[in-house]
């Protein structure tokens, strides 16, 4: 079975590519408000438009907006936390009341199953489309990296009925936007050689 493009894009696009690019932000201040089923799966199927290797579609996601269940998730991952990640990352990260998927109302968590050795390529590029795709509907998201290790845990896995030999490659957050996000400058490329 084959994604349908969907109507939105059948005669224009909803925003230019290089905007989306450009303006696109990672965003860790949410409202309540939930978004909605129909929204997150024309995300995911714009995810899945990503290029794969071998055409193999080695991803599998796993959506979770049960906000009691990401706080498990969430404390789970903070205690997970090694001392050298904490002198990094701040003592905030660990306090009782942070929640370090910033209270987004949606999780999507991309796995990769054990297909060969571009999977985790393949799993970051429909997470890239799935953010670009985002951004295009209004919405925010921001990677967050520090749930991947309490994803990756075999009871966790368990817990959220996903298969031992999967692993957890791009937990992302979803949901409306509290306010503007600033710009973050970028560096110029660095080109290694033009030859």
């Amino acid at each position: 079975m084959t994604v349908p493009v969907p109507k939105s894009l059948q005669s224009e696009p909803l925003i230019p590519v290089m905007e989306a690019i450009y303006k696109r932000r990672a965003v860790r201040s949410y409202k309540a408000q939930a978004v909605d089923p129909e929204t997150v799966k024309l995300l995911l199927a714009a995810a899945v438009q990503a290029p794969t290797a071998i055409h193999e579609e080695p991803w599998s996601f796993l959506v979770i907006q049960d906000r009691d269940l990401l706080r498990e998730i969430s404390e789970s991952a903070k205690s997970l936390i090694d001392s050298e990640t904490r002198k990094h990352l701040g003592h905030h990260f660990t306090e009782p009341d942070f929640n370090i998927f910033y209270n987004a109302g949606t999780l999507i968590v991309i796995y990769g199953k054990p297909y060969g050795p571009f999977v985790v390529a393949d799993c970051w590029l429909a997470a890239e489309n799935l953010m670009l795709a985002a951004y295009a509907h209004g919405l925010a998201t921001c990677v967050i990296g520090l749930a991947v290790q309490a994803l990756n845990t075999p009871e966790w896995k368990r817990k959220l009925g996903v298969p031992q030999d999967y692993t957890a490659y791009a937990p992302l957050i979803l949901g409306v936007p509290e306010g503007k996000t600033a710009p973050v400058p970028r560096k110029e490329p660095d080109i290694i050689a033009w030859k």
